[in-house]
């Protein structure tokens, strides 16, 4: 049963593609923190791998000199999605909500946007591709929902309108 079960596991991630799924050895150079002092805010962010192997994004959020985000950014080479529905998430937050964002084109300077609500506990969190939202800078674009076949760049951002502290731990995504 046990060998059953350890093989239906592997043909489940053979048709499950991952976008990242982290341990301790993942390589994190591709990952960059992008905080609201781009726009002369004071909000931190710092981004890490765990002796658990799990991405650990955290940091405060402030809302000193019209600050208010935080956002931890991956950018690859781009990815067919045409087969995929929804980006599954499996993290850890700290209760507050967060923002998953995708971008058809690193160089389109809008992303598509879901939230999701974090527990103290692992979650799996479906956000479905063609419910993301367009927004660029905290606006709502009015260019249609997410309808692309391609993805270039994933974020998670905090932003919630209130200075806080954060911890989000992020074990896997993928896409569905």
């Amino acid at each position: 049963m046990q060998k059953l079960t350890l093989i239906l596991l592997f043909i489940m991630t053979l048709q499950t593609p991952i976008i990242f799924d982290f341990n301790a050895s993942s390589g994190i150079s591709k990952w960059s923190v992008v905080n609201d002092v781009v726009m002369g805010g004071r909000s931190s962010g710092d981004f890490d791998i765990n002796s658990n192997g799990h991405g650990v994004f955290k940091g405060n959020v402030s809302l000193e000199n019209n600050g208010g985000f935080s956002s931890l950014r991956y950018r690859f080479e781009r990815m067919n999605i045409t087969k995929y529905t929804k980006i599954v998430l499996h993290v850890k937050g700290d209760g507050k909500e967060y923002q998953f964002r995708v971008k058809r084109r690193v160089s389109d300077y809008y992303s598509y946007i879901g939230k999701f609500k974090t527990t103290n506990e692992w979650q799996m969190i479906e956000i479905t591709l063609k419910e993301m939202y367009p927004a660029f800078r905290g606006r709502t674009l009015a260019i249609g929902n997410y309808q692309s076949d391609s993805i270039e760049e994933i974020a998670f951002l905090i932003g919630n309108k209130k200075a806080e502290n954060f911890m989000l731990f992020i074990d896997s995504i993928i896409l569905k």
